[in-house]
């Protein structure tokens, strides 16, 4: 089966793609034969469909998308079912992934073209989620990288950004950008460009679905069982709102995007449009009243688009119920949008960015009691030591982030003991949510943290081990760093610069001060042996 195409204004279909019974359309942009100027495409496979967005580097810099298309494959199905995919399942995965490079061999993009593929909460869920990917890998050579809710959150936040940013008159009122999912509900708490909060809940329509419908409830109590499983499961936001008075809603999904569409009769490819939740509600009542069949002869949906739809509906309604909101916006940005403004280069790693993380680790860091003052010092001489040390360690901005955020936590162990805090430091930043790093990156942050003191990092430790090579690597060049940083910072209650040299076979810190550095120098003699190791240069401080 082919997939089905999505024109460049949308249509009115769920997830704004055309109906199963509909045939193939032009997606309006023609490629060129032959050429694929800044073409990127990004393929995601999700809980009940395999989807591909392509966007061109327009002449100002801008994306634009030519091509949107998606085949159902129900993966989430399976795995909620059973808890693995049936291998039926994973050859339809693989027919349509192979229609999607077919298309791009269309764009003449089959070999210039940046594809970035990923999988979701059913493919991360599935015990033979490897089979998977290694089956897809030899068929057609896509290497699937499983996306965790982290990075999810990331990409959406990238995605909205702009959309939010565009009004400014609501800049003041917190927004809770979220989606529900086949397999689970991501959210986003913003404020004037700032993340509030951020988090996961295991709510997915298609989720929900396969467990209300299991033989052990009565068939005339499934709506009212989805009911109670929906609101146990938002609960915790009246906790997460509850410190602001009033909270927009912003919901993105190609569910709430479906049932915006009826609402207001027309195709609406706006970035954000407004849908009264009385009427919301009327409409969400009316599909669960219908079977799931007759949902797909009366809208022209496909089957599993028709599973999904009354239970996403209702959990908007009850999420909105929860906050007290007559409205909400629904929004037409998504994850692949906002992987391909990754990909694009559109500075994913901005100084915005960087600021949601960090204001994110200081909610960490508050929580547990942290010293902020000597955090922010140690932070700040880390990120002068990264920049002044470039040549020596060879790492980009990313690296300069996590290093960062290490500094900023590696002393929150003490809140459990101050003895081996280092290690207690490791297991409470493994176990925290910080906005925007993925679950590597937040194995990096704890590991460096953990080597901050004592002993140096060895092949028998947990976590440690278990990294690759490069990964090892990268672990050691920033805990040589830290090490530094914090011993510089020991006494110090202020942020101060320093400057670094290189002379000969040695690395010089220059630090301006009247004060005595005996102290300095004294935990330099015991910080300072990792950094010589690692760096192959002895470290040596003065003053100036």
């Amino acid at each position: 089966m082919k997939p089905s195409r999505q024109n460049r204004r949308g249509v009115a279909a769920k997830g704004g793609k055309k109906s199963a019974s509909a045939t193939v359309a032009s997606s309006g942009a023609q490629p060129q034969p032959g050429e694929a100027p800044g073409i990127f495409a990004v393929i995601e496979l999700g809980s009940s469909s395999v989807r591909m967005a392509i966007a061109q580097r327009g002449k100002n810099g801008a994306l634009e998308p030519l091509d949107s298309l998606q085949q159902t494959v129900t993966l989430g199905k399976d795995v909620f079912a059973t808890g693995q995919i049936r291998h039926e399942t994973i050859e339809q995965c693989v027919a349509a992934l192979r229609n999607f490079l077919t298309v791009l061999r269309e764009y003449g993009a089959h070999r210039t073209c940046q594809v970035r593929a990923v999988a979701t909460s059913a493919l991360r869920e599935a015990a033979n989620s490897e089979t998977v990917l290694d089956r897809i890998a030899i068929a057609t050579g896509l290497d699937v990288e499983m996306m965790d809710e982290a990075e999810v959150n990331r990409f959406t936040f990238l995605a909205v950004h702009p959309a939010i940013e565009a009004r400014p008159r609501s800049h003041g009122q917190p927004t809770l950008v979220m989606e529900v999912g086949g397999g689970s509900t991501e959210y986003l708490l913003l404020r004037q460009g700032e993340v509030l909060a951020s988090g996961t809940f295991r709510l997915g329509a298609l989720r929900l679905r396969a467990t209300v419908e299991e033989p052990r409830f009565p068939v005339g109590r499934i709506r009212d069982t989805m009911l109670s499983y929906v609101r146990q499961a938002i609960e915790p936001l009246a906790g997460v709102a509850r410190p602001y008075p009033s909270v927009r809603i912003l919901a993105l999904g190609g569910d709430i995007r479906f049932a915006a569409s009826l609402l207001r009769n027309r195709q609406d490819d706006r970035a954000l449009t407004k849908v009264n939740v009385k009427e919301l509600a009327g409409l969400a009542d009316r599909m669960l009243d219908l079977s799931v069949e007759e949902t797909v002869r009366k809208h022209r949906l496909s089957f599993p688009d028709a599973e999904t739809l009354g239970p996403a509906l209702m959990a908007y309604v009850e999420i909105a119920r929860l906050l007290k909101q007559n409205a909400l916006w629904v929004g037409q940005a998504n994850l692949r949008k906002g992987i391909l403004a990754d990909m694009a280069g559109h500075d994913p790693w901005s100084e915005t960015f960087k600021k949601q993380i960090l204001r994110s680790a200081r909610n960490i860091g508050d929580k547990y009691g942290y010293d902020a003052r000597h955090a922010d010092v140690t932070a700040h001489l880390c990120r002068q030591l990264f920049a002044a040390l470039r040549e020596e360690h060879r790492l980009d901005a990313r690296y300069e982030l996590i290093l960062t955020v290490a500094a900023l936590l590696h002393e929150i162990g003490g809140f459990v003991s101050n003895r081996s805090h280092h290690k207690h430091s490791m297991y409470l930043i493994l176990n925290s949510e910080i906005f925007g790093l993925s679950a590597r990156d937040l194995r990096l942050v704890a590991l460096v943290a953990r080597y901050h003191r004592r002993a140096l990092p060895k092949s028998g430790h947990e976590l440690y081990s278990v990294l690759d090579r490069n990964d090892r690597i990268v672990v050691s060049k920033l805990a040589a760093l830290l090490r530094v940083a914090d011993a510089l910072g020991r006494q110090r209650r202020t942020r101060r610069d320093i400057r670094v040299a290189l002379r000969g076979g040695r690395v010089v810190v220059s630090v301006k001060s009247a004060e005595d550095l005996t102290l300095e120098e004294h935990a330099l003699r015991e910080k300072g042996p990792m950094f010589q190791y690692v760096y192959g240069k002895e470290l040596i401080l003065e003053r100036i």
